[in-house]
């Protein structure tokens, strides 16, 4: 299974509903819309990441440490709060978001909020629940693939590829990714968007 399909494997239309609710009943077609474009900035930092040999490492170390996979088991009684996780490391997303965004935390939300029309505040609070999942796909990948250091820079690297021919909004993600940080990119967001450029990693029914 590809890191896209494990990916569709685990985003469910109740998934989606759920995360809409807890974010004050917000639209669901702005919640998927950032989800999707969490996702792919969240992958698309760490595959950045993990072009040094020494970001590769911490990655692959991280995933061994901290995350096995094991919270796929059960998403929604993690985001619900109702299963509860001995490994807090594993579900703390505040903490994995400094290691993969770092200083590019704050434009990351405000790019997302003006890509997906979801509240910043709102985008925040969903990066942080969606950052444990996105670890646990890479960790369950990693195990069940028997991936090493190289190899998980592979899959990362080849899920941009994907993503940079069938997701439009991956060229901006990518832009901003690869910028000194400073920001300008955001500026462009608003004039650079249209209904068609959130192609979505899943589709709703």
């Amino acid at each position: 299974m590809d890191l896209t399909s494990l990916i569709q494997s685990q985003l469910s239309e109740g998934l989606i509903d759920q995360l809409s609710n807890q974010l004050g009943g917000v639209d669901k077609e702005k919640t998927s819309a950032a989800t999707s474009s969490i996702l792919t900035t969240l992958l698309g930092a760490m595959a950045r990441n993990a072009s040094t040999p020494d970001g590769a490492a911490a990655l692959n170390n991280a995933l061994e440490k901290d995350h096995d996979g094991s919270i796929l088991d059960d998403v929604m009684g993690m985001v619900t709060g109702q299963r509860s996780i001995d490994n807090e490391r594993a579900v703390n997303g505040s903490g994995i978001l400094n290691h993969v965004l770092g200083n590019r935390q704050g434009g990351a939300i405000d790019m997302i909020s003006k890509m997906s029309g979801l509240d910043a505040s709102k985008t925040g609070s969903l990066m942080t629940t969606l950052a444990p999942i996105v670890m646990g796909m890479l960790g369950k990948a990693k195990r069940e693939q028997g991936l090493d250091q190289g190899g998980l820079t592979d899959l990362l690297t080849g899920f941009s590829k994907q993503q940079q021919g069938s997701n439009p909004a991956m060229s901006l993600i990518t832009g901003f990714l690869d910028a000194d940080g400073d920001g300008s990119i955001i500026d462009d967001v608003a004039g650079m968007l249209g209904k068609g450029l959130l192609g979505g990693l899943f589709k709703r029914k």
